[in-house]
């Protein structure tokens, strides 16, 4: 006979007749001892303490179990049997409640829901763990197990009925408050549990939290776990879509669609959408208790769209499943931004001028701000301004503009870039959706967006414009110019006006910013002299000149330290900004001077110090193109220091963009012809040089090292130079195929993906190490060391190689002419200044 039957006292007593103690037990009542002790104690008290002691006895008696040990086997089974039985009396309870019809004060029952729950919790627990509780054995009990389960479930279900008809509105509404605030912090906790047991199952009680949460908004919105609760669905919003995607993985592999695994998938793809619903329902009520939840939700868009195509991180699934997916969960999603823009909190996690992404989560963060873009044009004014302008104030939490945003996060997409990824297009002209590239879809988006931008909000726009035309990356700068474009030409007649404004400044640009003052270099560094009218083009090639070498010989004549090195290389780029726009206005004597300083600068440098001191290395990668510009007229002690050190430094492994400047200067050696008297000295270190970087190993710095030998190789006349860069078979079968331009072996697509993530984790570090070393030092950081010490074995080397080549110089001449006069006065000079090297050797 069930505990649950009226027949039984305990049956009657749940039941809620009363006349339990009136009543006399049948003998056959499986409960009939307990009887006694559920009248004294209570329902609840009784029910944790029994279900406490089943819970221990299995737990105990799990250990020893074994298929030959039958007693233990049979005890167990009788365990769980009266597991289930409880169960079946508690729900038995829960319904006879839930049949009164009538909405049931929580102060009336107000112990039942945490006992009832407790026992939910723990039997979902055991069951979860009872692969590694019951081991081997577990086909012993699995029916059992599975009963128990089924029981559980149904006790939740009833106990959900019953708490969607309690009222909370009595004169203990607080006490009312704090068991519904327990409630569902401990219905939080089922869900961690069964996450993985049962779709419906955890459905089903996530949909209990959100109603309970919503229904009782008023009473409970200061009370509850909103961190906890929105970290909870997110996690399971995330795990849910993984599992999408391993389905749709799986189907992909296998190249086939069995019809229980697209089911299976079918049903995986709705519970993540209801999660997005779930997550969008609590957003909206609960958002101005979300502050300390926005770094989650942030997150979770990006975590998201990380493993979505056309993300190079996503799984390889079906564009049909791919569909489906978008159409049913990420559609779901969508209103979850929109919710969420007016919110402060959260634009200052996604604007935050710190936010340090990994590699995989630049795409979407790109993708969030251009979702950020197509909403905001709808929302009020004060929430485009918030968005658009950035942070204003000191006390302000720092944060970028919407634009400069995009820009830094378009930048950073260098892999996708590079693909180049592809994402939805738009239907035009009814012609059927083609897919764009991220280029293309960002022009697009940003331009629709400028177009709705309020006329106050343009100096915003223009300054994160001209950052990124200004700024190191190519691809951006030319998304700049485009949107820039489009700005000017379907701007408003006030923005055409202010436009006007500006230029008519430009042409005053020389006066407001002298390039004869040094304080100007800084800008003038990033401005080509083609730019200025021809009538003062010259005057301020000679002006930057002047004031460059100016800079170059104070560190010159000075210390030599690093830390007053920066102004120097700001110097020499302006000076190679002087020669590549204006070099033509140079007059001789002019070109001689800024020759000779960079010819004083390079013999300052040695391999090991540029190896290890960026700022160092800036210096070189100033200095090459320089030197290329003039190498017709680099003399022969010159060349032969340039090509010292290079072979030096190469042998320390230098830098990636260090190998990228030496190939500029080595493509131009095909049009000097060396003279005889430092050919063996620069030959060797020009072959080793070519031969390190067409054996490199970056895909990058091998196309420019096949393209510059190719130059050089055309150009030379030293041809026995060129078989001695191909120290190797496969180096040489390389060259020859470039040459030929033969088709390489076709990459694939995999294989490209991966490469680009690879090649973009090596940008993302170098990106990361720029922005450390552009960070302004400490005060209280100790001065830079000098970057000249006491004089290497290198230096000395390369002075003694010098002179040699000067001597041998100096032979060749003998030879071909008479000598004049004072050459025999300067020898005996040389001689005794000789004599006194050596004497100073000893």
């Amino acid at each position: 006979m069930s505990p649950a039957d009226p027949s039984c006292c305990c049956g009657s007593w749940v039941a809620g007749t009363g006349r339990s103690a009136a009543r006399s037990c049948p003998a056959s009542c499986p409960a009939c001892s307990l009887c006694i002790k559920i009248l004294t104690t209570g329902p609840s008290i009784f029910a944790i303490q029994l279900f406490d002691d089943l819970l221990y006895e299995l737990s105990s008696q799990a250990k020893g179990l074994t298929s030959q040990n039958i007693e233990l086997c049979k005890a167990v089974r009788n365990v769980l049997q009266t597991m289930v039985q409880l169960l079946e009396t508690l729900t038995g309870c829960v319904r006879h409640i839930c049949t009164l019809q009538e909405p049931v004060p929580l102060e009336s029952i107000r112990s039942l829901p945490s006992s009832i729950l407790y026992v939910i919790k723990n039997t979902f627990m055991h069951c979860k763990d009872s692969e590694s509780l019951y081991s081997g054995c577990l086909h012993l009990i699995s029916d059992l197990l599975q009963s128990l389960f089924k029981e559980t479930y149904s006790l939740q279900k009833q106990l959900m009925e019953l708490l969607d008809m309690i009222s909370m509105e009595s004169a203990s509404a607080e006490d009312s408050i704090v068991d519904m605030v327990s409630v569902i912090h401990t219905v939080l906790e089922i869900c961690s549990v069964i996450s993985n047991m049962d779709h419906a199952l955890h459905a089903n009680t996530w949909k209990f939290i959100i109603k309970q949460s919503l229904k009782h908004h008023s009473l409970l919105q200061s009370h509850l776990k909103h961190t906890d609760i929105l970290s909870g669905l997110c996690k399971d919003t995330l795990v849910s879509f993984h599992s999408c995607l391993q389905l749709a993985e799986q189907m992909k592999l296998s190249g086939t669609q069995e019809s229980t695994d697209y089911k299976l998938f079918q049903r995986t793809v709705k519970l993540c959408r209801f999660f997005a619903n779930s997550l969008v329902h609590y957003i909206k009520e609960f958002i101005p208790f979300l502050s300390d939840s926005c770094c989650r939700l942030h997150q979770l868009y990006l975590q998201i769209y990380s493993k979505f195509p056309p993300s190079l991180y996503a799984p390889v699934i079906s564009e049909a499943h791919r569909d489906e997916i978008a159409r049913v969960f990420l559609v779901a999603l969508d209103p979850f931004v929109h919710q969420l823009l007016p919110f402060r909190p959260f634009l200052e996690q996604v604007l935050s001028e710190k936010l340090d992404l990994s590699p995989e989560l630049h795409l979407p963060q790109c993708h969030l701000l251009v979702t950020v873009m197509d909403k905001l044009p709808s929302q009020p004014e004060d929430v485009q301004s918030l968005w658009i302008t950035g942070s204003q104030l000191s006390e302000e939490v720092p944060r970028l503009s919407l634009f400069s945003a995009l820009f830094l996060g378009f930048q950073q997409c260098s892999g996708e870039l590079s693909l180049p990824v592809c994402l939805r297009g738009v239907m035009d002209n009814g012609q059927a959706e083609v897919r764009v590239t991220l280029y293309h879809h960002l022009c697009v988006h940003l331009c629709a967006f400028i177009a709705s931008t309020p006329p106050s909000h343009f100096p915003q726009l223009e300054r994160a414009l001209l950052d990124a035309v200004l700024g190191s990356s190519m691809i951006t700068s030319l998304l700049a110019m485009d949107s820039w474009c489009f700005l000017a030409r379907y701007g408003t007649a006030e923005l055409c006006a202010h436009h006007v404004f500006v230029i008519a400044h430009l042409v005053e640009f020389t006066q407001k910013f002298p390039p004869k003052e040094a304080e100007n270099l800084p800008l003038w560094q990033h401005i080509s002299l083609k730019a200025v009218t021809p009538d003062v083009r010259k005057q301020v090639a000679h002006q930057l000149c002047a004031v460059g070498l100016t800079q170059c010989r104070q560190w010159l004549n000075g210390r030599c330290t690093l830390g007053e090195l920066p102004p120097v290389n700001v110097a020499l780029s302006v000076l190679l900004t002087v020669c590549n726009s204006a070099g033509d206005t140079l007059e001789a004597g002019l070109q001689a001077a800024v020759l000779g300083a960079a010819s004083q600068l390079w013999a300052r440098l040695t391999g090991k110090q540029v190896s290890s001191q960026p700022c160092l290395q800036q210096t070189l990668c100033l200095l090459l193109p320089l030197l290329e510009f003039f190498i017709q007229k680099l003399d022969p002690q010159l060349i032969t220091q340039v090509f010292a050190m290079q072979a030096s430094l190469f042998e320390l492994d230098p830098p990636d963009h260090v190998r990228l400047a030496t190939l500029d200067l080595l493509s131009s050696m095909g049009k000097l012809f060396m003279p005889q008297e430092i050919q063996g000295q620069v030959i060797p270190k020009l072959s080793y040089l070519f031969a390190s970087l067409l054996a490199d190993k970056t895909w990058l710095i091998y196309q420019h090292a096949l393209e510059a030998f190719t130059q050089f190789a055309e150009a030379t006349r030293h041809e026995d130079v060129v078989p001695q860069c191909l120290n190797s078979e496969e180096i040489k079968n390389k060259v020859v195929c470039f040459l030929a331009k033969a088709r390489q072996e076709e990459e694939t697509a995999e294989a490209r993906a991966e490469r680009m993530k690879q090649e973009k984790a090596v940008c993302s570090v170098h990106l990361l190490k720029m922005k450390i070393n552009a960070e302004p030092h400490s005060p209280s950081e100790p001065l830079a060391k000098r970057a000249c010490h006491s004089p290497c074995e290198e230096q000395y080397k390369s002075a003694i190689d010098a002179a040699e080549s000067a001597l041998e110089a100096v032979k060749l001449l003998l030879q071909k002419s008479p000598s004049p006069a004072w050459l025999a006065v300067k020898l005996e000079a040389l001689q005794t200044a000789v004599a006194i090297l050596r004497n100073a050797v000893r």
